[in-house]
C-alpha cells in the first residue's frame, strides 16, 4: 500500500480479531486547487530533500570532495532499505500479536501464504495501514483462507483514500447472512407491463451521490476491484415474496409490494468482500431512510 502521511482527522472502525475494537484514523483534508494551496511551511524542494536523505538518494546533491564512494552509498542504501523492511515487518507482526487468541485453536497456518503476505507489507510504514496489515494477519492465522493472496496483492495498491471509500461503500451496503455477498442498492422497479408501461412510480433509482459515493467513486472501487461496476439485479418477486438482508449488524427484509418486483445493487467483488470484512463501518441511518422512502412503492421495509 502506497506510504501516505499519518492521518489526522475523520474515523474508520475496523474489526479486530477476536473481539478488540479500534479507531483508525484517516485524512479528510480535501485537496485544494494549485492556486489556493496553504503554505504548510515545509517547501516541496525541502520534503523532496528530506526524503532523498532518509533513503539514501542524496548523495548527488554533496559536494564531490564530500561524497561517499558510489559503491559506498549503493551499499549503505541497501543496508538502511533492509532495516526499514525488517523493522516494518516486527512493528506489523507485533501488531497482529494483540489481535490473535492464546487460547483458541486454529487450523495450521500456510507457510507459503505468510511468505507473500511479509513480501507485500514489508514495505508499509504508514501505522494506520500496518494496523490494517496486522488485522490480516490475525484474521488468517485465526481462520485459515480468510485472505486470498489476490486481495492481498489488491490491498497493498490501495491508499487511505481507497480505504475511505471502501469504508464509506460498507455504510451503504447490506449482506446475506454468511457475509460473503455483500451489495449496496440502488433502486428498484416492476417489471413492464400492458397496465404499467406508462407509470411514473414503475422505477425508482437511488442517487448515492447523495450519500458521499458518487459514480466517480464506484469507478475508483471497480478500479480496485472491490466492487462490480455494472449493476446487477434480482430476479422478480411475487407480492409479499421477501428478501433478507443485514443493515449495520440488524436484520433487513425487503417485502414486495406488488408482483414482479426488481431489486437493483452494485455488488461487491470477492476481494471486496474479504476487505470488508475489516472495516466495522456504521450503517448511514440516512441512507436507509431514504432507501425505505424512495422504494416504498414497491418494496417495504423493516428493520429488525
Amino acid at each position: 500500500m502506497k506510504d501516505i502521511n499519518e492521518p489526522t482527522t475523520s474515523e474508520i472502525t475496523v474489526k479486530n480479531e477476536p473481539s478488540k475494537n479500534e479507531i483508525i484514523k484517516t485524512d479528510t483534508s480535501t485537496t485544494q486547487k494549485s492556486g489556493n494551496k496553504k503554505n504548510t511551511g515545509i517547501s516541496s524542494q525541502m520534503q523532496l530533500l528530506g526524503l532523498a536523505k532518509n533513503f539514501v538518494l542524496d548523495g548527488g546533491l554533496i559536494s564531490s570532495e564530500k561524497q561517499m564512494p558510489l559503491e559506498d552509498r549503493t551499499q549503505k542504501r541497501a543496508r538502511v532499505s533492509a532495516l526499514r523492511k525488517q523493522q516494518n515487518l516486527e512493528t506489523i507482526i507485533q501488531k497482529s500479536l494483540e489481535y490473535c487468541s492464546s487460547t483458541e485453536v486454529s487450523d495450521k497456518a500456510d507457510p507459503d501464504w505468510f511468505i507473500i503476505f511479509t513480501q507485500l507489507a514489508e514495505d508499509v510504514s504508514n501505522q494506520t495501514m500496518q494496523n490494517l496489515w496486522a488485522k490480516i494477519l490475525a484474521g488468517e492465522i485465526s481462520q485459515p483462507g480468510s485472505f486470498s493472496t489476490k486481495t492481498l496483492k489488491t490491498f497493498r495498491t490501495m491508499n487511505i483514500t481507497d480505504a475511505k471509500l471502501l469504508a464509506k461503500a460498507c455504510s451503504l451496503s447490506v449482506s446475506d447472512q454468511s457475509k460473503k455477498n455483500i451489495r449496496i442498492i440502488s433502486g428498484a422497479y416492476q417489471t413492464p407491463s400492458l397496465l404499467n408501461f406508462f407509470s411514473k412510480n414503475r422505477e425508482q433509482n437511488i442517487q448515492l451521490s447523495q450519500f458521499s459515493l458518487s459514480y466517480a467513486d464506484l469507478l475508483i472501487l471497480a478500479d480496485n476491484h472491490l466492487v462490480f461496476i455494472q449493476e446487477t439485479e434480482s430476479s422478480p418477486l411475487n407480492k409479499k415474496e421477501s428478501l433478507n438482508f443485514s443493515f449495520n449488524n440488524a436484520p433487513l427484509t425487503l417485502e414486495a409490494k406488488k408482483s414482479s418486483c426488481v431489486l437493483k445493487f452494485y455488488k461487491f467483488t470477492p476481494i471486496g468482500s474479504e476487505l470488508a470484512c475489516l472495516i466495522n463501518a456504521n450503517g448511514d441511518k440516512e441512507y436507509l431512510q431514504h432507501l425505505r422512502n424512495e422504494l416504498s412503492v414497491n418494496f417495504s421495509i423493516v428493520e429488525g
